[in-house]
């Protein structure tokens, strides 16, 4: 069966080796005339892409303010400041200057600067009911948040990672050098690769499986991304291979390999709780787990983990044992992972053994206290989530 669909992908994408050139251009170009130059750590700085942005509005006469500080898995108290400071200094355009968690923090503060109430309201269940203008200077290919209609914010009371979806927060342009990448650690190029490539895999797992041309894509996009992967790892400033793995970031979780399908996303979920408690990157969580889910629902789906085998990991079909072709692929994504740094269990990612307490403090945040369930193509409730998280100690 096919699922009717509605793809909307607004965001205007500039690519290449020249893009910064256009920064001041674009945000005229969307009402932009007081700018918040939002950021994270120092790297931004010490590469010198800051300056090249605030010259840039500099020249071309667009007041703007700053403010750095961002951290993986953003957090609301920094949302908050944002808010703050875009209200005092009647900012109209919010500029972000590096990677998913940057874009996520200005997306959350673009929901709030003209909102009464506490911005955190929208990740309760409220529906945003407007977003201030965002345009995005990508530095890390991973979230693909720079044309996703997805904000991930971690509340710090309580370490409450939640997510959000609207279209009113799609980006208006994003600003995509693969340059800008060279300098990006191998384990953070690895830990975006993996979140790409998990944002395809959690819509290609469907149970939807007749959008032939939907799983042509996916599966060309996730293999692409593994083989660039394995290319810039040994040689960072390969251009051709950069720009491969930063195009596919925003495809893949842009809603173009959900086309037909309906994404699953239960173990993006699982890991929000793991980076939220334990504070680990986003990409290594997804790779501690995805096996531990694979292995517990593919039983149930065996055509779609035979079909992910053999046409992405490039396993040969034993179409006598389908179960053992299915486990091939599985097995096939781990020794990747290891490849190229990446974890494979939760004592790997943590470089310790989680206790059964802590498990039970991840089941109850991702559960919210058993009233929930995750995913689509196979439904887990508490107790399933017990169960992955067990198997992937």
């Amino acid at each position: 069966m096919l699922k009717d669909f509605n793809f909307y992908a607004p965001t205007r994408v500039v690519f290449g080796r020249d893009s910064e050139s256009k920064i001041a251009q674009l945000v005229k170009s969307y009402g932009g005339t007081r700018v918040l130059i939002h950021y994270g750590g120092g790297s931004a700085e010490r590469s010198g892409l800051l300056r090249v942005v605030r010259q840039q509005l500099s020249n071309a006469a667009i007041p703007f303010v700053e403010l750095g500080g961002v951290v993986p898995n953003p957090l609301l108290s920094k949302v908050y400041e944002g808010i703050s400071l875009c209200r005092q200094e009647n900012v109209d355009f919010i500029l972000a200057v590096g990677g998913g968690s940057v874009i996520d923090s200005s997306k959350a503060i673009g929901y709030g600067v003209n909102y009464e109430g506490d911005v955190w309201d929208f990740w309760c269940g409220k529906a945003p009911e407007q977003c201030l203008p965002i345009g995005v200077v990508l530095t890390i290919p991973a979230a693909g948040s720079e044309m996703s209609s997805s904000c991930v914010i971690t509340k710090d009371d309580g370490l409450l990672k939640r997510g959000v979806n609207s279209d009113l927060c799609r980006c208006k342009f994003a600003v995509m050098n693969p340059e800008r990448t060279y300098t990006l650690p191998p384990y953070q190029t690895a830990a975006g690769a993996t979140d790409i490539m998990m944002h395809t895999m959690e819509r290609y797992f469907s149970k939807y499986e007749d959008m032939t041309l939907t799983d042509a894509i996916s599966e060309a996009l996730l293999r692409t991304v593994k083989d660039a992967t394995l290319v810039v790892m040994e040689h960072p400033e390969d251009y051709r291979n950069r720009a491969q793995i930063m195009w596919a970031g925003s495809l893949a979780h842009n809603d173009l390999t959900e086309c037909g399908t309906e994404k699953d996303f239960a173990t993006h979920r699982l890991e929000h709780e793991l980076s939220a408690l334990f504070g680990v990157t986003h990409g290594a969580g997804l790779a501690a787990l995805w096996p531990s889910w694979a292995r517990y629902v593919k039983s149930r789906h065996l055509n779609r983990f035979v079909q992910f085998a053999v046409n992405v990991m490039g396993v040969e079909n034993d179409f006598s044992h389908p179960d053992e072709t299915a486990e091939k692929g599985i097995v096939a994504i781990e020794d990747f992972y290891r490849k190229i740094g990446m974890p494979t269990n939760i004592h790997e990612l943590l470089g310790r053994e989680i206790s059964a307490d802590e498990i039970e403090i991840l089941v109850d945040k991702c559960s919210r206290g058993g009233t929930i369930t995750l995913g689509a193509m196979e439904v887990i409730d508490a107790n399933d989530m017990r169960n992955i998280y067990h198997m992937a100690r």
